[in-house]
């Protein structure tokens, strides 16, 4: 079942600015890790605000499990069915103990006060900030803070997460920890994750990839099939995993490689068999 489905969307902010979205397509099923890549101004975070009617667009249609965004009615159920982080985690954070923050939002929602107890346990488990319960935020460091407001917005036990560059601010092992984060939730608790990114090392961790250029979706499918189009990508300003670069690198010099490695282990391993 699709968890959400954009129908040739267009969204400018303004009338006489360039359509942002223009004519996107896009599927997410239900259970799914999509990876949204794209040169700056492409249009992905545009996109990304639609999933869950931040933004809503000018012409399109875009459905969140059969619910359409541009209905009022269903505004509650579709800001419950998917939750966004976004890329400053500061900006998200809003109370003075981690805890208090993943609350903060089921308290205003008026969630009975054992519920929240139980929620906030369990999402601040999920996410792998539960022994930091009692700091104060702002002395976590960025990867941290970033698994609070990922904490947060799991608590309101989503269907699906959306992330909008969530892990553009962080350091390398920041970026790690909190991909570990996301792809734990996705396979161990079936949270649909959309996520826009410019780190090809993240979207190779996908299920699917979509490539963005000019407002619309030009390229899509698996990791393996969308980066072994290296030339294509790097016709879109794109780069391909450093992993990918390498074997495309050494084909040119005549040594024979698989052309849909896409990470390191894969790449050690074929060097290997190679050298044996």
């Amino acid at each position: 079942m699709e968890m959400i489905e954009a129908r040739s969307v267009r969204f400018r902010y303004s009338p006489e600015s360039p359509w942002a979205v223009d004519g996107a397509c896009v599927t997410v099923k239900k259970g799914e890790f999509v990876a949204v890549l794209g040169a700056n101004g492409c249009g992905k975070s545009t996109l990304a605000k639609h999933f869950n009617a931040i933004l809503l667009p000018e012409a399109g249609t875009v459905l969140v499990e059969g619910m359409d965004t541009a209905d009022e009615a269903h505004l509650y159920d579709i800001r419950q069915k998917v939750g966004m982080v976004f890329q400053n985690p500061d900006n998200q954070i809003v109370a003075t103990v981690v805890e208090e923050d993943v609350a903060f939002a089921l308290e205003n929602l008026g969630v009975p006060p054992a519920e929240i107890r139980t929620r906030i346990d369990d999402a601040m488990q999920m996410a792998g900030i539960y022994k930091h319960r009692e700091k104060a935020p702002h002395k976590l460091s960025g990867g941290q803070k970033q698994r609070v407001a990922i904490a947060g917005v799991i608590a309101m036990r989503p269907d699906c997460l959306v992330l909008d560059e969530a892990t553009a601010m962080l350091d390398p092992r920041g970026r790690e920890k909190v991909m570990e984060t996301i792809r734990r939730l996705n396979r161990d608790f079936g949270i649909t994750v959309a996520a826009i990114t410019h780190y090809m090392d993240e979207a190779a961790q996908a299920d699917r990839v979509l490539v963005m250029s000019e407002g619309r979706v030009v390229l899509e499918g698996t990791p393996k099939e969308v980066f072994r189009q290296t030339e294509r990508m790097r016709g879109l300003h794109l780069d391909v995993p450093q992993a990918t670069e390498l074997c495309c690198e050494l084909a040119k010099a005549g040594v024979e490689l698989p052309g849909d490695i896409i990470n390191e282990d894969e790449c050690a391993a074929a060097l290997y068999e190679l050298l044996k």
